[in-house]
């Protein structure tokens, strides 16, 4: 069977008397934009960090391309590029100076560091920048020298940490097209708590919460978690309220105006057919049921408190 690109496995990690996180296993097998998401202290922050190599795990195991982080760390950061919520930029240098400088730290000298940086800049559509200021970027430039600085040496695993913080939207659009396309040939671990961010951007999720997985699975699937738990239900004859929510697993009925009403049920799937069949029988004369999609945000709120 093949290796998996990134695969952690009971992951946890102490400071001092505190578990930051507790049990983490997360498999990534394709290449594309996996979303990691949770709240702010979920555990995300030491999640990135000891997979990046920033830090040493309390127990458990990080594989990167099947090479194990405790046993070969060196190795296993030549296959990762990593991205924190603030760039480390030098603000002074210019962005040839800065790129080559990353290059350097990458052991890529002479000709093939000079090939590796006009690769990402290109890749990162900053060539024309090679001679200004860091200091003298825009925020999204600056973000995009960011992103070359973390993909020179061509990791397999690229770590981005809230990439659009701070951006306009102009800005946001442009970094997001951008790790789109670098998601073609690698693996991106995209973290945010914008959940609109990783909706527009991620094939899969995994959501940290308290320190642990509670999610792990499709964007789509995530979308769809949790069940529609209301509908709007139109009727030519609206009935009383007290009628509606005489419906077996009918919880509250709003009515919107003369003819739309909002009814919250308990999750029962023959709840569209008992009201089908009551409107009949009463004379409601039923027009349309439509069921409401949770949205992202209520999704995200119910698998926090579990």
């Amino acid at each position: 069977m093949e290796k998996s690109i990134v695969k952690i496995e009971n992951l946890s990690h102490r400071y001092s008397n505190t578990w930051a996180i507790r049990d983490i296993n997360i498999e990534i097998n394709d290449f594309g934009i996996v979303g990691l998401l949770g709240s702010n202290g979920a555990g995300k922050s030491t999640t990135m960090n000891i997979l990046c190599g920033s830090i040493n795990q309390t127990e458990g195991n990080v594989f990167i391309n099947g090479i194990n982080f405790r046993e070969d760390p060196k190795r296993a950061k030549m296959e990762i590029g990593f991205l924190p919520q603030n760039p480390p930029l030098y603000l002074d240098l210019t962005v040839d100076e800065y790129l080559h400088y990353c290059a350097a730290l990458r052991n890529m000298y002479g000709q093939p560091g000079k090939d590796a940086v006009a690769e990402a800049k290109e890749r990162c559509g900053i060539s024309h920048f090679g001679g200004r200021l860091l200091k003298n970027l825009s925020g999204g430039y600056r973000q995009r020298v960011g992103i070359a600085q973390a993909i020179v040496h061509k990791p397999n695993v690229l770590v981005l940490d809230e990439p659009t913080n701070g951006l306009d939207p102009n800005q946001i659009i442009e970094v997001r097209s951008l790790i789109k396309d670098i998601a073609k040939d690698r693996v991106v671990i995209f973290s945010s708590h914008i959940l609109s961010e990783v909706q527009l951007l991620c094939k899969d999720i995994k959501m940290i919460e308290n320190g642990k997985i509670v999610f792990s699975d499709t964007m789509d699937a995530f979308n769809n978690y949790v069940e529609p738990h209301s509908m709007l239900v139109s009727f030519q004859n609206m009935p009383l309220v007290a009628e509606l929510e005489a419906i077996p697993g009918i919880l509250k009925a709003d009515i919107l105006n003369g003819k739309l009403v909002r009814l919250f049920f308990s999750g029962d799937a023959e709840i569209t057919e008992t009201i089908i069949s009551e409107s009949v029988q009463s004379g409601w004369r039923l027009q349309e049921i439509s069921l409401e999609k949770n949205s992202v945000e209520e999704i995200f709120k119910q698998l926090s408190q579990h």
